[in-house]
């Protein structure tokens, strides 16, 4: 019967440990979907944000560009009504006078702003010119029978092609007509529009972006190396023919940085980290694309996957206790029938009892008695020490709650009133990164007062690795107004991530935050002040521990004898009354000491002070 109990025993404990196992998976997948869906939905979200405000600035940009480029349009379908072009062409003798019909091209050009108004003959050979001093297409004489914008007006229709001036020309936007004697196609218009104009629009975009024409070659962009490059691979039939039309002149094609991932047509395309939204330009046959980094966005995802995680965890912890707690009332209940049945099966022995037996049993119920006083006498001495003891730590904490609330209250007052001016300015991602810092120091404030809720309990600090760089950081963070303002110059050697300490590591911020609020104090008069910060770690004398060490700078006027005597000391301070209390020191050293460790102070020999920590690099070795 023994050896099938403890089967049956061995059983019911692997199977309970099955299930906590099964129960932990569980949590913990529940823990990663709602974090996976909480970060598919905030990338979703600022990804479609990012897209309307991207949509919108590319709708503004492709109106200021068809408003450019439509402005000139008509003019060469108008060439052909005045007498002397028609003349001009009818003549078809190179030594015919073109100099009525330059005059005119050259006002029609100057009225309308482009960069030159010609005319061809129905062999391609310039006629006359609005520009008669410049090498272009529109140079009189020159033969530009290859041009494709001369050979769809011939054929009749309205040709409009991008090019580059031949000869080094400047490159622009050609628009041809045909010039029609009765029936018959005797030369052609043509106006050659700036595209200066367009430059100046890419600021407006908010983003690097191109423009690319028909042929899927970049005409223009806002990065100066992607001009004149192809987003897709050009076949050598290709080459061939932008060779023969000479649309970009000796320009040697290269091939763009993204193209063996750009898909021209798309209209939104995502690349790693960058979102490519695509759109035509209506009547031009050209393509404008933007290129927008997701990067602050995935940044954003993960911080809402992780508040999605932690959310989760604590509704499972806190259904954890819940059922523990019940599982703990069962068991109470069930102890005190055991015990009910028990004291009846006592008292039924007892009455079967001897006299003698019952003698001794009120011998022993006096001996117990006596004791039961005894206990209630210590236990209202334990609880009178308890109570001087929870009485001495509620003074501790409040004297250093004021101080130690100070500067969390100054930056969220700085920080809020930043954000109204982002709010103002309607810029919504710097308030929205003040908002959390703000939120972040809220919970630090929290965690300062949470001793004065327990009333006299004084939580432990929660030791751990801790990064110093990145407390570092965090510190200096709440004076960045402050440094810019002092122009300070920081000198900041500890990396986040390079280095760690065995410690609490919000109760390490605040004591680096009152030796930098303290170190600037102490820099208010000097002419050019310099922060210093550096960490590094050393081993012990005795070789059995690790210390990591952190250094406070600063080149102020230095501290007197006096004042370092008794800087350790309560309510001492050297700023002038109404500045400080007094007692930022003194908490900081007993929260260090907490660590195990000591804070030094000592002069520079260039003047000013230097605070040294000294923390455990990682948990003590049990003895």
């Amino acid at each position: 019967m023994t050896g099938e109990s403890d089967v049956k025993f061995a059983l019911g404990a692997g199977g309970r440990v099955v299930n906590r196992l099964g129960v932990a998976l569980a949590v913990l997948l529940l823990v990663a979907i709602c974090a996976w869906a909480g970060y598919v939905d905030g990338e979703r979200r600022g990804v479609d944000q990012l897209r309307v405000d991207a949509n919108h600035r590319l709708d503004l940009f492709a109106s200021t560009v068809d408003g450019i480029v439509t402005h000139s349009e008509h003019v060469p379908a108008t060439i052909q009504l005045h007498p002397a072009i028609l003349s001009l062409l009818r003549t078809r003798r190179a030594s015919a006078n073109s100099a009525p019909a330059n005059e005119y091209l050259r006002r029609l050009n100057a009225h309308v702003g482009s960069l030159a108004v010609f005319t061809l003959n129905d062999r391609g050979v310039v006629v006359a010119s609005s520009n008669t001093e410049y090498v272009d297409d529109s140079l009189i004489g020159s033969d530009v029978s290859f041009r494709p914008y001369f050979l769809e007006a011939l054929s009749g229709r309205v040709g409009r092609h991008f090019a580059i001036g031949v000869d080094g020309g400047s490159a622009g936007y050609f628009v041809s007509h045909p010039i029609r004697d009765g029936a018959r196609v005797v030369g052609v218009a043509v106006v050659k529009i700036s595209l200066k104009p367009i430059e100046q629009t890419w600021d407006m975009v908010g983003a690097p972006a191109l423009l690319a024409d028909a042929n899927h070659v970049v005409i223009d962009a806002s990065r100066a190396d992607w001009r004149y490059t192809a987003l897709i691979p050009l076949t050598v039939e290709q080459r061939v023919d932008h060779q023969l039309t000479r649309l970009y002149d000796e320009v040697n094609i290269g091939e763009f940085s993204m193209a063996k991932w750009i898909i021209p047509q798309s209209e939104e395309q995502r690349i790693d980290n960058v979102l490519v939204l695509g759109r035509p330009l209506d009547g031009l046959n050209w393509r404008v694309m933007l290129f927008l980094d997701l990067k602050d966005i995935s940044r954003e995802a993960r911080i809402e996957a992780a508040m999605a995680a932690v959310a989760t965890a604590f509704l499972m912890l806190l259904l954890l206790v819940l059922v523990q707690a019940r599982r703990i009332q069962r068991q109470r209940g069930e102890a005190r029938r055991v015990l009910e049945r028990a004291n009846a099966e006592l008292e039924m022995n007892v009455r079967t009892r001897t006299r003698a037996l019952t003698e001794a049993n009120a011998r022993l119920t006096r001996e117990v008695h006596e004791r039961e006083q005894a206990e209630q006498l210590l236990g209202a001495a334990q609880n009178e020490l308890v109570q001087a003891a929870k009485m001495a730590v509620l003074g501790q904490l409040a004297t250093g709650i004021t101080h130690e609330l100070t500067q969390p209250l100054g930056a969220i007052r700085t920080l809020s009133g930043n954000a109204e001016e982002f709010l103002r300015r309607g810029q919504m991602e710097p308030l929205t990164g003040n908002l959390q810092i703000m939120s972040r120091l809220a919970d630090q404030m929290g965690r300062i007062i949470e001793p004065l809720k327990t009333f006299a309990r004084k939580s432990d600090p929660v030791r751990g690795p801790a990064d110093v760089g990145h407390a570092i950081r965090d510190s200096l963070f709440l004076y960045g107004q402050r440094l810019g303002t002092m122009q300070v110059r920081l000198v900041n050697d500890c990396e986040p991530g390079s280095l760690f300490a065995w410690c609490d590591a919000n109760r390490l911020e605040q004591v680096l935050v009152n030796l930098i609020g303290n170190a600037l104090d102490a820099m208010e008069a000097t002419r050019s002040p310099c922060l210093e910060l550096a960490a590094g770690s050393l081993d012990s004398e005795e070789g059995d521990q690790r210390w990591t060490w952190i250094e406070v700078r600063d080149n102020g006027g230095g501290l007197t004898s006096l004042a370092r005597a008794q800087l350790f000391e309560p309510f001492f301070t050297t700023k002038p009354p109404g500045a400080g209390l007094g007692l930022g020191l003194v908490i900081s050293r007993d929260i260090i000491r907490g660590f195990g460790g000591e804070i030094l102070v000592s002069d520079r020999p260039d003047g000013g002070t230097c605070f040294r920590l000294q923390v455990p690099s990682n948990a003590p070795i049990a003895s």
